[in-house]
């Protein structure tokens, strides 16, 4: 998919996840929008996945280890046709099947049962390390919070995977240096992240801008190439990304806007959907452009 196409599914991505949280009137939107450009990259580009097949056998596998941005990972599941975007609407209500953290046993594309800080990625690594005992040829890619770097046993499993040079797991850190009481570098500091996972043994990739989509293509088409080491993706991304008042504010975190607010955050979404035809406009005329002179310089 191209990167403005890209862009374009991240910002409905963004729409789902405000959409789902209004309607819980609870829910953590503050990283889900932060990461809601790594998890359209993964999921429209990188994973060889099936909606229509969610079990397929040589699937990519993906956990989501923060799993309290499930607002996040739902509205990418949706908006990839794994269930309707409506249920979106049914966010930690009664009798739901999406929960506030995923459920492997109910939900569609739900790799791994997550919501205890730290132990997604330990999950990660023994899928990884399933798949090379097995010979199969899927990769395993784990989503990780900043703030969840501070639990040891994020650790003990990039120790384990380092060790076992498991090179079909990829652990990206959506790093916008914020959790519930504040910035992580004030709560508990988990920097260089860079250097302890390379002291792991884990071939490290740091992305300047994890919202931007192509620098997350650069850095998944170097992860690829990797052999004999996990990867680790560094991305430095913002706290509420894209809604104008959610942006690097901690208090948003675990918080859902009201109805005002949500308005707010619409109209924040339609001008970016207004940035991007704009975009798309001057990337037409540009083609036509160069099109049309490669036809004159053929014709002399």
């Amino acid at each position: 998919m191209e990167i403005l196409e890209l862009k374009k599914k991240a910002n409905e991505v963004r729409r789902g996840i405000l959409t789902a949280v209004h309607a819980a009137k609870s829910g953590h939107p503050g990283g889900s929008l932060s990461a809601a450009d790594i998890f359209t990259y993964l999921y429209f580009e990188e994973m060889n996945i099936d909606p229509s097949r969610p079990d397929m056998e040589g699937r990519d596998r993906f956990v989501l280890s923060k799993g309290h941005n499930a607002p996040g990972l739902y509205a990418v599941l949706a908006e990839r046709g794994y269930f309707p975007k409506k249920d979106l609407l049914t966010l930690r209500q009664i009798g739901s099947y999406l929960q506030g953290h995923p459920d492997m046993k109910h939900i569609k594309g739900v790799d791994m049962s997550s919501g205890s800080l730290g132990q997604g990625i330990s999950a990660a690594v023994g899928m990884a390390l399933a798949a090379k005992m097995d010979g199969a040829a899927y990769r395993v890619y784990a989503l990780l919070g900043d703030g969840e770097l501070q639990e040891g046993q994020v650790w003990e499993a990039a120790m384990f995977a380092g060790y076992r040079e498991l090179d079909n797991l990829v652990v990206i850190v959506d790093n916008n240096n914020l959790q519930i009481d504040g910035s992580i570098d004030e709560v508990c500091s988990a920097y260089p992240i860079d250097e302890k996972f390379k002291a792991f043994n884990f071939h490290v990739i740091c992305v300047e801008d994890g919202n931007d989509m192509a620098q997350l293509h650069e850095a998944f088409l170097e992860a690829a190439k990797v052999k004999g080491k996990p990867t680790a993706i560094i991305a430095e991304t913002i706290k509420g990304k894209g809604i104008s008042f959610m942006e690097d504010k901690a208090s948003w975190h675990g918080k859902a806007p009201n109805d005002e607010e949500y308005c707010r955050a619409m109209d924040d979404l339609t001008a970016i959907d207004e940035m991007l035809e704009e975009e798309e406009k001057t990337v037409e005329k540009q083609s036509a452009a160069a099109a049309g002179k490669e036809e004159n310089a053929n014709g002399k």
